[in-house]
């Protein structure tokens, strides 16, 4: 089957959507289908307003309608509600072409955090993107039922997984400073609620494993913690295995695929009782969660490491992706 998959997340943005969109590109490959992606670096592209990572690829209609054309796909998945989405979008409408969707980040609450644009416009927003969808994937049952309740049609689940063989417990003594290390990794924003971990009175030394806009502020403002920036492969495991707990103060992710890495890892997780981490985490003895942060944190240096792995080991990419295979609408002969 040939596959076109259009998202304004990619390289060289680092995170849980690029990763889940880059792991199923490599696995439906495998499974014989061609795959074409459709993303920014591909057309004229522009920083997003105050996040210059994400690059926008403002006027790419024309150029992606010409490329659809001559790939001619059997499938068509559009990842993401920018720019790209929305031309996909459009071309798949005024052709008659079946597509599908996913749900990946809090659009309205993330616009909403940075410029003050209503939750209610954001949700008629994607709303409107996703109505003509064939299916809506999102990757729990818990947001399947939040979109549903919000009006979204016939959203389905598309689960996530974790490269087991390169997250894996390891040696420690790799990171600086006295333990317990407590590490957070993904990107330094202002919808990742990360002073809310920062501000912890906390033994032990705080790393912070990633980059973005916030990062020059809150650098000044804790200087005792460690930012390291982005890291990727060996290294980004590395960084993840040595710590203690991994600690996620995010308040709106959908799912959160750096627990899952964590826990591979050996690492326990403490976070807030919110969607994601209260889907990813299912047993008592792989994480803490708890309004009180600072408790769950210290809870969470209790937890047997081995526990953490074997949890992680029931996911695999290949299922996931299987699950996203079984979701495509495949254009009628």
């Amino acid at each position: 089957m040939k596959i076109a998959l259009i998202t304004d997340a990619w390289r060289p943005q680092i995170n849980g959507v690029v990763t889940t969109l880059q792991k199923t590109c490599e696995n439906l490959r495998s499974f014989g289908h061609t795959v074409e992606t459709f993303t920014p670096d591909q057309f004229k592209n522009w920083p997003c307003p105050s996040y210059s990572e994400i690059r926008l690829a403002l006027g790419c209609g024309p150029t992606l309608r010409k490329r659809l054309r001559s790939f001619q796909p059997d499938a068509v998945h559009i990842a993401t509600e920018g720019p790209l989405g929305l031309a996909a979008r459009q071309y798949c409408v005024d052709e008659g072409i079946l597509f599908t969707t996913s749900f990946h980040t809090r659009f309205a609450e993330y616009v909403n955090l940075r410029f003050r644009i209503p939750l209610s416009w954001g949700y008629a927003f994607l709303r409107w993107f996703h109505s003509k969808s064939e299916r809506i994937m999102a990757a729990t049952p818990a947001l399947i039922d939040e979109l549903t309740q919000r009006g979204f049609k016939n959203p389905v689940l598309w689960s996530r997984g974790v490269e087991v063989d390169l997250f894996r417990p390891r040696e420690k003594g790799f990171l600086d400073g006295q333990r317990p290390i407590f590490l957070y990794a993904g990107r330094v924003a202002i919808e990742k609620n990360l002073e809310a971990f920062l501000s912890l009175d906390l033994p032990g030394t705080k790393y912070i494993v990633g980059d973005g806009p916030q990062r020059e502020e809150l650098e000044r403002k804790y200087p005792s913690a460690r930012f390291v920036g982005y890291k990727l492969g060996e290294d980004m495991a590395s960084h993840m295995a040595d710590a203690d707990v991994f600690v996620f103060p995010s308040l709106t992710d959908t799912f959160g695929l750096v627990l899952l890495e964590a826990l591979a890892c050996g690492v326990p997780v403490a976070a807030f009782p919110v969607r994601g981490p209260l889907d990813v985490i299912l047993d008592e003895k792989v994480g803490c969660l708890d309004n009180d942060l600072q408790q769950a944190a210290l809870k969470a240096l209790s937890l047997n490491p081995e526990d953490c792995r074997t949890y992680a080991l029931n996911y695999a990419w290949q299922n996931c992706v299987r699950q996203f295979e079984s979701h495509l609408a495949r254009q009628p002969c």
